[in-house]
This record gives C-alpha cells, sequence and structure tokens, in this order.
C-alpha cells in the first residue's frame, strides 16, 4: 500500500506548547506564511521533465528516476525563486537501502518505503522498499519527489521557519499547524507537475489514477497530514493552477485543513 502519510515526514521535532497569552488566533498572522513572495510570482515555468525507464521490482532504475525528477525540480524552483528574488540553494540527495533506526526520530522497518526531508542539512533521503517498486509506473515517484522537494522550497523561503516559530495554544492546533504545513508541501508539488504537464506517454487517466492511490491520516494518527479529501483537493488544486499561490495553506479556513 502506498500512503502520504509513509512519504510526508519531515525531520521535525515535536514543539513545545505555547500556552501564553499572546498566542495567534487564526488564522495564522505570520507574513512569512501568509504573504510570502513565493506566492507572487505566478506560475511555476514550463519543465520538459522527460522520465526515464523504470521497472517492477529494479531499486536502481527507481534511483536513477528520482534524480532526475530532481534535476527537474531544481530547474523549474530556481527559476521561480530567482523570480521572486528569494534564495535558492540545491537540495541533498541520499538513497539509503535502510535508513538508520532513530534517523530524525523514525524507524523505518527495512522492507518499507520513506522519503525525509531533513531541514537541518537540507538533505532529502529515499529508502525505497518493495511498495513503490511494485508498480513504479504510476505517477507516486515522481509526485513523491516534488512533495517533498517542495518542502525544500519551504525552508528555502522562510516558510519552514516560521512555521516552527508559529505559536500553539494546545495539541491539537499544533497538529493543525502541521497538516498546514504539510498538505501545502503536497499542493506545491502539484504545482511541479502541472508545470510538466502534459508529459511523454501520459493522459489524464494516469493522473487519476495517482488521485486514487492517496490516503491521509488513519483513525489512530496523530492527524498530522490530513484527511484523504483534504490531500486531494489540496493536491488537485496545484496541478490545476501551476500556482504557488493557490498553495497558501495558511490563510485557509481550518475546515480546509482538516
Amino acid at each position: 500500500m502506498k500512503r502520504l502519510s509513509i512519504i510526508l515526514l519531515a525531520c521535525t521535532a515535536v514543539l513545545p506548547l505555547g500556552g501564553t497569552a499572546n498566542a495567534a488566533a487564526y488564522p495564522v498572522k505570520s507574513a512569512k506564511l501568509t504573504a510570502n513572495p513565493l506566492y507572487d510570482t505566478g506560475t511555476l515555468p514550463t519543465v520538459d521533465c522527460a522520465e526515464p525507464p523504470v521497472k517492477r521490482g529494479d531499486r536502481k532504475l527507481a534511483r536513477a528516476y528520482l534524480d532526475s525528477v530532481i534535476g527537474c525540480l531544481e530547474s523549474a524552483w530556481q527559476w521561480h525563486l530567482d523570480k521572486a528574488s528569494l534564495p535558492y540553494s540545491k537540495i541533498k540527495v541520499r538513497h539509503l537501502a535502510k535508513i538508520p533506526k532513530n534517523y530524525c526520530g523514525l524507524d523505518i522497518p527495512k522492507d518499507d518505503s520513506q522519503a525525509q526531508y531533513c531541514p537541518k542539512t537540507r538533505t532529502l533521503v529515499f529508502q525505497i522498499g518493495k511498495n513503490w517498486l511494485d508498480d513504479p509506473t504510476d505517477l507516486w515517484l515522481f509526485d513523491t519527489a516534488a512533495a517533498m522537494y517542495a518542502m525544500h522550497v519551504q525552508k528555502l523561503t522562510g516558510i519552514y521557519d516560521a512555521y516552527l516559530a508559529a505559536p500553539h495554544r494546545s495539541a491539537a492546533e499544533q497538529n493543525e499547524q502541521e497538516r498546514r504545513q504539510s498538505l501545502q508541501a503536497e499542493c506545491l508539488g502539484g504545482a511541479f507537475v502541472k508545470s510538466a504537464w502534459p508529459m511523454t506517454d501520459r493522459t489524464d487517466k494516469d493522473w487519476t489514477y495517482f488521485l486514487s492511490l492517496v490516503q491521509g491520516d488513519g483513525p489512530h494518527d496523530r492527524r498530522t497530514i490530513g484527511s484523504t479529501a483534504s490531500l486531494k483537493k489540496w493536491i488537485s488544486r496545484g496541478f490545476a493552477t501551476g500556482d504557488p499561490a493557490s498553495c497558501n495553506t495558511w490563510t485557509a479556513p481550518s475546515s480546509a485543513v482538516a
């Protein structure tokens, strides 16, 4: 099974509760979040991102595929951030057979798949397990790279640090802020896919099938990723516009980031 709760685990610490009188009420008030220059530059540039071949069970090809998509992401986002007069630096990418135990506080089983972005080192780590290799010809790997790279964009633009600094008065409010961050990354990922669309040998059926794979927080999860409906909505929103401005989850009502 492929789940977005697998791939949307940035290396973030659990934040202490604010509990102070000056805790911000919603909507979020930080301009770094709500009015970031990222939103003012229009759509992402059109990119020609040819997909390398992948085969069922072939980890080497899957890694090469991800590296190729990362190259497309670098080109598109460098252009956009330069246009917005925002800082840009390349992401670091590592492929590991097994992510070390307690890496970023997580213990990932050997056969599972995982992608983690660590803001401190600006490194994206992939562990490609059996589930991602079972049918690598769908758009899952492509969108995974796009959404994870979006976390790098959040770090570069100051959104990630502003998210960490945002006050919250309860665990529920903290979880909501985490959903805003995660859903924005997914939306930005969708916007990048749009910038590469149409793609050779891909049709709208491929995109529809990818959306059918999306699953959000389960009934016993901590509610930090978003519901399946919310995930599909924000991914689809980014794909529909190709514009990071449509991914401003920080001004959305709580009901839109459930």
